[in-house]
């Protein structure tokens, strides 16, 4: 699937970019660039390192973030005793 890279200015006045898929879903939306040929070079190198890049996981475990209360209940989910949430 190959999405399209579309140059816009944004309410500053400044140039962005974004990737929008053939079905109209934007993917990805730029910073400002100060003109089209930079932003013509930023999506040069976007196109050079998505394809090899590699993903970093930054995000915190959704369990590990919730409050102890909800911990304890998915611990009784996993550990085969039926809570509220029925018999697993």
């Amino acid at each position: 699937m190959a999405g399209t890279f579309e140059l816009f200015v944004d309410e500053d006045s400044r140039i962005r970019f974004r990737l929008v898929t053939p079905d109209g879903r934007v993917l990805v939306v730029s910073g400002q660039y100060q003109d089209k040929h930079q932003a013509a070079a930023a999506i040069k190198d976007v196109r050079e390192c998505a394809g090899t890049g590699l993903i970093r996981d930054l995000a915190a475990n959704p369990v590990e973030a919730r409050p102890a209360r909800r911990r304890l209940q998915a611990r009784a989910l996993f550990s085969g005793t039926t809570g509220s949430l029925g018999a697993a």
